[in-house]
């Protein structure tokens, strides 16, 4: 550990080109936080930003790999094989305790176990920019936000005129990336279209372990398409219809340790809808409405099978969803704004699977007919900001479930502005997470269950320094959630079924700062430490311990910028990740094996440069420099020294 720090120190010290965006200004803008735009300054939450800036920097990566490097994220699976799931851990909680919202509107996989959102369905190419709110958020966007919510605001017209762009990149593993887009305006209509396509040759995604001499590349394929609409019939109404299409082709191995070389799925998911917004006098109404649809098949073909087990196998998992949300605002002054809304989802799955093993056919096949859920929702909000600088947020919501009935959250957010140098915030939040439908209703499922339910306690302070050249913002944060959802398998009956049963502590704290140095030069880092235990029952005794796998309790990184000349730009992150606890089963004992992961660093460096009046640029992106060799999850490779080059062009 300590030579990490030392690396991490030397590197600051010697290398001026690392740097980063300044994101945390007073003024920045964003709309996440209370669902319409206001500045940082006015508001007690707490927000990151990725700009549209810094995707462009991004070079070879995708969108978990950005997510991976910013303060209080992990992701497993962010540096492994393209196809391999990725997995966010935000500030140390649950991967279904992290709500993913695209334009604000929350989006769900009503087709898997929790109900996760699968990221690698957007490409960085659509994205315009990223907000990320961190604690408990149920009181605007409801169900799943107990850490947080990941806002993915995608990208559209910019001024009057058309405008667009296009790039190709090649990379390590026979990666190529390419995207083309146009956005504009015409005849009183806006439009914007974005398509991506990737494609790899992918690495073995699991480590060869045992009797297996041959390995093979896990591939990967996808496609990506979306478009959208605007338009205003009548002064203050806009109407704005939007859909997104991606297709995905890949390999995947069995498990940790376990390869395999006929496993296949094929992931499809679309979402459409619109966004109407009404604007009168202080008044503001949208009304949002997404159909959200995934269809995915899993195919482990023939006598290649090594799982052991199945010599053939196949599962279809179908679902869709309806999301409406009216929500209205009301500015009565420069002080105070009121907020509130109404909204309805409704989710309904398909799932089947077959399988021929040594102990026969099996089949299993359970239809929307039983597998659905609905639920309702008001809720309401109120902002006070002072002229002395002081702010208050207070909001509320009432869930309604078709199965377990009413749920309440709330919110308190005050926080203060002194001197417009130091924002001093404090949050008191709770949230929920409803069952999933598979939870809810499939062979283990279990009717009964009741939504998780959190508490969040967090409080910081944030410096500004004169000229906001230098800021830095330390928050310290705990979060407590009851009726955690447990498998629970009964060995006297042999019977296994979802109940309610665990309880999860976590705690951390987070620090952040960013330095402007003259014109050409920005340099950032962050420190987080998080810790947790689960408090649950085991042989009719409670017991407790440390249970955050796959997440480090303390990790560190340095990221940003220097401008070489008027052309160059050169890009330089530096991440440290601390030891972390793993479990995987292990199919040749049948048990579950419990392991600590090392410690490692990361080095990336990025540079651009401009032609054209930077118009056409040409980049390079060089990741794991120093070729690093780490396990992010047990029994899975990662990437060493990797790169991509390739050019962008905008028009």
């Amino acid at each position: 550990m300590k030579r990490h720090f030392f690396v991490l120190a030397a590197v600051m010290i010697s290398n001026q080109l690392l740097a980063q965006q300044d994101t945390t200004l007073l003024n920045e803008a964003v709309v996440t936080a209370n669902r319409y735009p206001s500045r940082t300054s006015l508001t007690g939450k707490v927000v990151s930003i990725i700009t549209r800036e810094e995707l462009e920097r991004s070079g070879g990566k995708d969108l978990s790999q950005v997510l991976a490097e910013q303060a209080g994220i992990s992701i497993a699976g962010a540096n492994s094989n393209t196809g391999k799931d990725k997995s966010i851990y935000l500030r140390g909680g649950y991967v279904s305790h992290t709500l993913v919202t695209i334009d604000g509107i929350p989006v769900y996989d009503p087709s898997g176990i929790g109900g996760n959102f699968d990221i690698r369905n957007l490409s960085l190419s659509q994205i315009e920019r990223i907000e990320i709110l961190k604690g408990s958020q149920s009181t605007l966007y409801g169900s799943d936000a107990i850490n947080g919510v990941i806002n993915i605001i995608t990208r559209k017209t910019q001024g009057q005129k058309t405008s667009g762009n296009t790039g190709i990149s090649y990379g390590s593993f026979g990666t190529w990336r390419a995207h083309a887009g146009i956005y504009g305006r015409a005849a009183g209509l806006e439009y914007n279209s974005n398509y991506t396509f990737t494609d790899s040759k992918g690495m073995n995604e699991a480590v060869n372990k045992g009797s297996y001499p041959v390995t093979d590349k896990d591939h990967y394929r996808q496609h990506n398409f979306q478009a959208g609409l605007g338009f205003t019939p009548v002064k203050g109404l806009s109407i704005k219809p939007f859909i997104r299409y991606s297709d995905i082709d890949g390999a995947i191995d069995q498990g940790a340790f376990t390869d395999e070389l006929d496993y296949t799925y094929r992931q499809k998911s679309w979402q459409a809808g619109l966004r109407n917004e009404l604007k009168w006098k202080q008044h503001s109404l949208t009304l949002l409405y997404n159909y959200n649809g995934v269809d995915r098949r899993y195919t482990d073909d023939s006598v290649k099978s090594r799982n052991g087990f199945d010599s053939w196998s196949a599962g279809h998992y179908k679902g869709n969803e309806h999301f409406a949300d009216l929500f209205w605002v009301l500015k009565k002054n420069k002080q105070l704004t009121l907020s509130g809304g109404l909204d309805f989802r409704a989710s309904v799955t398909d799932q089947s699977f077959q399988s021929i093993s040594f102990f026969g056919p099996y089949s299993s096949r359970y239809s929307k007919d039983s597998l659905r859920q609905q639920q309702g929702a008001v809720y309401a909000a109120v902002n006070w900001n002072a002229p002395s600088g002081f702010n208050l947020e207070a909001g509320s919501r009432l869930n309604l479930h078709s199965e377990y009935g009413p749920f309440p959250v709330f919110s308190l957010n005050p926080s203060w502005l002194l001197h417009k140098k130091i924002k001093i915030y404090a949050n008191f939040s709770s949230a929920y997470r409803t069952p999933s439908l598979y939870q809810l209703y499939s062979e283990y499922g279990n009717s009964e269950l009741k939504p998780e339910a959190g508490v969040t306690t967090e409080g910081g302070l944030q410096y500004y320094a004169p000229g906001h050249h230098w800021t830095a913002r330390v928050t310290g944060f705990n979060r407590r959630v009851k009726d955690i959802i447990f498998f629970y398998y009964n060995s006297s009956t042999f019977q296994s079924q979802y109940i309610n049963q665990d309880r999860q502590h976590d705690y951390g704290v987070e620090f952040e700062s960013s330095w402007r140095i003259g014109q050409d030069i920005d340099v950032s880092a962050f420190y987080t430490w998080v810790d947790g235990r689960i408090h649950t029952k085991n042989g009719g005794k409670d017991t407790s311990y440390f249970n955050l796998l796959r997440r480090p309790r303390s990790s560190a990184g340095i990221r940003g910028s220097a401008r070489v000349g008027k052309h160059l730009l050169m890009n330089s992150s530096l991440q440290w990740n601390g030891k972390r606890k793993d479990a995987y089963f292990d199919n040749s004992s049948f048990s579950t094996v419990y392991t600590t992961l090392k410690s490692y660093v990361l080095w990336n460096l990025y540079a651009e440069y401009g032609l054209g009046h930077d118009r056409f640029k040409l980049f390079a992106d060089l990741r794991n420099i120093t070729d690093s060799h780490y396990t992010e999850i047990s029994g899975f490779n990662t990437a060493g020294f990797n790169a991509a080059a390739g050019f962008r062009y905008h028009f």
